[in-house]
């Protein structure tokens, strides 16, 4: 659920949740409370690492690829200012900037969109053919406080060791 009335591109610290469609654990498995990434899972951290290849506004802090669902923490910074001083103001998501490349800060839709897109080309290349990998959306939390974004880092580490009871483990513990 987005929060109403927010601006997910301003720039701040997101928490971002990405399941597989149908919650197929299709990435690996967890041996020794450790992720064991198989190829697809393999593919998957490669793209999730790649965003701020495509993306030169976006930074990554700590992320997990688990067996059906990717958890990772994603910094949208701003538009940097031109150096030219052909804009008079702060620039907005509509404006370009040059700043050795044109580009356009995203949004986190469409930051997440673009991984979905990418994984799911690359993974339909080794077996997928046209079938779904991810479901339709995905869940969002913005970062406020430096003892959330500390928290939300050892949620991260700590998934695959909670894998028994995760919610979306098929096979948790109830």
């Amino acid at each position: 659920m987005r929060l109403r009335n927010y601006d997910y591109s301003a720039a701040g610290l997101y928490f971002v949740t990405v399941c597989t469609d149908g919650g197929r654990c299709l990435f690996g498995e967890i041996t020794a409370d450790k992720m064991d990434l198989n190829m697809l899972g393999l593919i998957v951290a490669d793209c999730w690492r790649a965003i701020p290849a495509h993306f030169p506004t976006v930074a990554l802090d700590r992320f997990v690829v688990m067996p059906n669902h990717v958890h990772g923490i994603v910094q949208l910074h701003p538009i940097p200012q031109p150096q030219n001083g052909a804009m008079n103001r702060a620039p907005t998501k509509d404006d370009v900037s040059i700043v050795g490349a044109q580009f356009i800060a995203p949004s986190l839709g469409q930051v997440v969109r673009a991984f979905k897109a990418r994984c799911t080309v690359a993974l339909r290349k080794q077996i997928f053919k046209q079938e779904q990998v991810w479901q339709r959306n995905y869940y969002e939390h913005v970062i406020r406080s430096e003892a959330s974004l500390q928290a939300i880092r050892e949620y991260i580490v700590n998934n695959p060791k909670q894998w028994a009871l995760d919610k979306e483990n098929p096979e948790r513990v109830r």
